[in-house]
């Protein structure tokens, strides 16, 4: 029968107070001696010590090792069989949000240990043997650790663009350096100011065995708490409590005694934490997900999360009180461990195990992240709540159109959440389904048709954002029949389709290019009621022309400059708005074609002259002309054949040679501008003279 070593936790132990293991509570009414014995017997001897730690996680399993809390003690603590006092309540105290850094200061001090002598404990020196057959404990303090702890919880929140590990990384080196860092006369950090802008970020939170008349909240208030607490203790640690507590079982007195007959292997307390962690780690999850400004802008998702959260609650609730129960029986040996197990075997093959429940919340977080996308991407959008909103909006005056993007499946029902609502009140909650036997259907967010409907309902919100006579509106409303998304249009407070399809970005191609034209192509419109509409401008240059509107999809830009750079933007238009733009660079070419060609034709020959053109690109110089010819009939060898004429020749004339008689050839001349590229070319068909036989 071994002692046992137990932190103390706040609890208020002294020597010879009997305790239970069985149920972790102190018994203060009943003694085996009187008091003048036991301090009599009492033997003291100081034990000064005092040290400065850092903790960086938040577990469970970190806060009891920095207390120094065996597995057993930890098991009932989790179970919410231990009321803990002083710096105890640390262990209380854990994150409430996954965006929070933390990190821990822990100051600890120890200054006197006291013992029961053996004259007390020996065989006939017990005044009051009865309570040893009592059953009401199992052991006796036999030995007390005096000193003090404080722990200063550090927390910062993490914004979307920062990392939790970074941040507690630089919480950590700050908070290292507390027990060093000074104040100066003027009663500020000796810090520079980078440092003491980072650290003004950081919250404190105090849990001690001291007594303070205003507990630290800020950095610096935990720095100058840090510099005094060696002094509270008092001169001669009068001010000290217990730390730790060496319990003899009653057993080794008297074989009568109630005992500890058997201790929970560690094995189960571990899976009885990790199960807890996971359940709250979810109820962090939870609260960062309602404090969202997406789903606050969603009633119908918010709901959800906030039942979600409850029944996560109240079943760790049950858990833990069931372990509350447990523990008792199986430490006394009324039951066997098995029955602990039994427990966690339960948690596993619930619709509560770990799995299905993260999988519910990452799909409540990825459809808060696709809405949220939404929104950031639309700026021009108004989010509604509620109906009544929403016709204040459809019916304003200053608007003709409202394009609503509606959510239709957000009020959908949750089998899930009905499945863990019937666990908890099931008699037999064994006989409920887990998540995986309902067999959901794939979530809205999923479908191709929601993510067509969400890119459709952007790129129109953005091609009109200037456009003050539509309002775009974003709301949730139920239908069965259009799953996960779709568009309403309304026109003067009316609906006009449930279903409304905007304009989508054309397809625009180039027909044909001149020194002073551009000719573009669009495929036939959606509807009968689109159209085209094109603009250009000068690339680089901000000034915008429209041409005019088009039935055909051919549009032919006329009246622009020589050897320059245009930018041509296309766009789909309906009664509503514009489609999103297909955007084109198309340069013009330098220069027109050649003046006043003319062939003559020979038998075996072409003779082509031509004039230098007098429509010239600004700075474009000719360097040389090409001349293409080709036999247009299909037969033989007719590939395209090509000559060129320096632009300084004083006559623009070239000779073809060595052609058929009485065959149609088409011949092309064109200006080569150099780095300007070729210019517009001019073209005709002749026919050769048949050959003379005579």
């Amino acid at each position: 029968m071994c002692t046992i070593v137990l932190a103390a936790l706040g609890r208020p132990f002294s020597l010879g107070m009997l305790y239970d293991c069985r149920n972790e509570s102190l018994i203060p009414a009943l003694t085996l001696w009187d008091q003048e014995a036991l301090e009599k017997e009492a033997d003291e001897r100081p034990q000064p010590n005092s040290d400065f730690e850092i903790v960086a996680s938040d577990s469970i399993d970190s806060k009891t090792t920095a207390l120094n809390v065996n597995a057993s003690l930890k098991a009932s603590f989790m179970s919410g069989m231990v009321d803990v006092e002083g710096s105890a309540k640390y262990l209380s105290n854990s994150k409430t949000s996954t965006k929070h850094a933390r990190v821990t200061l822990k100051y600890s001090a120890t200054t006197k240990f006291q013992q029961l002598s053996m004259n007390l404990i020996g065989p006939g020196n017990m005044k009051y043997t009865d309570v040893l057959t009592s059953g009401q404990a199992t052991h006796v303090v036999t030995g007390i650790l005096y000193g003090a702890q404080a722990f200063f919880v550090f927390d910062q929140e993490v914004s979307e663009n920062e990392h939790v590990q970074d941040i507690e990384g630089n919480l950590k080196v700050k908070i290292n350096n507390i027990p060093g860092i000074t104040i100066d006369g003027e009663g500020s950090l000796k810090m520079e100011g980078k440092e003491i802008s980072d650290v003004d970020k950081f919250s404190c939170k105090f849990h001690g065995d001291f007594f303070l008349e205003k507990n630290p909240v800020t950095f610096k208030a935990a720095v100058e708490v840090c510099q005094i607490l060696p002094t509270l203790l008092g001169s001669n640690g009068e001010n000290a409590v217990p730390q730790k507590v060496w319990l003899l079982p009653l057993k080794s007195l008297d074989a009568g005694a109630a005992g500890l007959v058997r201790q929970i292997s560690e094995k189960f307390i571990n899976d009885a934490t990790n199960a807890l962690e996971d359940l709250s780690e979810l109820e962090r999850r939870c609260n960062d997900a309602v404090r969202c400004t997406t789903i606050q802008q969603f009633p119908q998702i918010k709901k959800k999360v906030k039942t979600f959260k409850e029944l996560v609650s109240q079943y760790k609730l049950e858990f833990m009180n069931i372990m509350a129960k447990k523990l008792p029986l199986i430490r006394s040996g009324k039951e066997k461990e098995y029955a602990f197990a039994r427990i966690l075997e339960k948690v596993h093959s619930s619709p509560f195990k770990n799995d299905e429940l993260n999988e519910w919340m990452d799909c409540k977080e990825t459809e808060t992240k696709i809405i949220s996308s939404l929104i950031d991407n639309t700026p021009n959008m108004t989010i509604v709540s509620s109906r009544s909103t929403l016709q204040l909006e459809i019916n304003n005056a200053d608007i003709t159109y409202a394009v609503c993007f509606v959510f239709t499946s957000l009020e959908g029902q949750e089998p899930y959440l009905s499945a863990l609502s019937k666990y908890l009140e099931a008699t037999q909650p064994d006989s409920v389904q887990c998540a995986d036997d309902f067999g959901e259907k794939e979530p809205w967010f999923f479908s191709p048709v929601a993510y067509r409907k969400i890119k459709l309902f952007k790129d129109f919100a953005m091609a009109n954002k200037e456009n003050k006579s539509i309002r775009f509106l974003a709301t949730a409303i139920s239908d069965n029949e259009k799953k996960g998304a779709t568009l309403h249009l309304y026109k003067d407070g009316s609906l006009v389709t449930d279903n409304f399809e905007p304009p989508l970005e054309p397809e625009m191609t180039t027909d044909e290019i001149t020194h002073n034209s551009v000719t573009l192509k669009f495929p036939p419109p959606q509807t009968k009621d689109t159209d085209y509409v094109v603009e250009f401008c000068v690339h680089g240059n901000d000034v915008w022309h429209q041409e005019m509107e088009s039935k055909d999809g051919k549009f032919e830009v006329t009246g622009l400059q020589m050897n320059e750079e245009y930018q041509f933007r296309g766009r789909a238009k309906c009664a509503v708005g514009l489609s999103p733009a297909c955007e084109a660079l198309i340069k013009t070419l330098p220069c027109g074609p050649p003046e006043n060609l003319h062939v003559e034709c020979e038998s075996t020959e072409l003779t082509v002259s031509w004039d230098k053109t007098t429509e010239l690109g600004s700075g474009v110089e000719i360097v040389q002309y090409i001349l293409e010819y080709v036999c247009t009939e299909r037969e033989g060898n007719n590939e395209e054949r090509k000559l060129t004429l320096p632009a300084t020749e004083p006559q623009l004339t070239q000779v073809i040679e060595d052609l058929k008689g009485s065959k149609e050839y088409t011949v092309r001349v064109k200006s080569d501008c150099g780095v300007a590229g070729l210019g517009k070319d001019k073209s005709v068909s002749v026919w050769t003279r048949a050959v003379d036989k005579g």
